[in-house]
């Protein structure tokens, strides 16, 4: 990992640690309601792996949070700035693209907003995401190939496509040349299937 990489991974196992701790949890507890193993789970709290977003995502329901929470600071009140290139980079593909998760909102209805890259011939496989998650794709430039279930669309710089993200979904650059697009997720009550808390009566 490059030194960006090693202080995001440092940063979200902190924040794993502190979020697990907060509700009491032993690691064999967040690991088998998450659906992780207990050694990845070391391995994320310890910064010592970049772990993919599925993996993120997962641990992020798991915990009631959603995944903006792992890789930032807690929010205050105040608007949140960005700077070109202060982005979390959750995904690199084998040919030099990446997924920049650059803003997003706290739970318990997550929405995110990434920057994605996609270097000729990279793809990028995502699984389901939680029940009821949307996601909403502009392409910037280049030809960006997504599938959804058993859909597949081709689409050029200006295309937009909204589709379910609780469905097996991949972004893929079968071109020469690369391609950029941005992308929203919102992903509506990111942890209520984990809540140990009793509703009011």
């Amino acid at each position: 990992m490059d030194v960006g990489a090693e202080s995001l991974a440092r940063a979200i196992g902190a924040r794993v640690k502190q979020e697990r701790k907060g509700r009491g949890w032993t690691l064999d507890q967040l690991a088998a309601t998450a659906g992780v193993s207990r050694r990845m789970l070391v391995n994320v709290e310890q910064g010592g792996v970049n772990p993919s977003v599925g993996t993120l995502l997962r641990l992020s329901d798991a915990l009631g949070v959603g995944l903006p929470a792992l890789v930032e600071p807690p929010a205050s009140r105040t608007a949140k700035l960005t700077r070109h290139g202060d982005g979390a980079v959750l995904w690199t593909g084998d040919q030099g693209g990446q997924g920049v998760l650059v803003a997003g909102t706290e739970p318990p209805d997550v929405v995110e907003l990434w920057d994605w890259t996609l270097a000729p011939g990279d793809q990028h496989q995502s699984e389901p995401h939680s029940a009821g998650t949307r996601e909403l794709l502009h392409v910037q430039a280049g030809t960006v190939t997504v599938t959804v279930g058993d859909e597949r669309f081709a689409l050029a710089p200006g295309d937009a496509l909204a589709f379910h993200g609780d469905l097996a979904h991949s972004y893929m650059n079968t071109t020469t040349e690369p391609a950029r697009f941005s992308l929203t997720v919102f992903e509506p009550g990111v942890g209520a299937s984990h809540r140990t808390e009793k509703p009011n009566a």
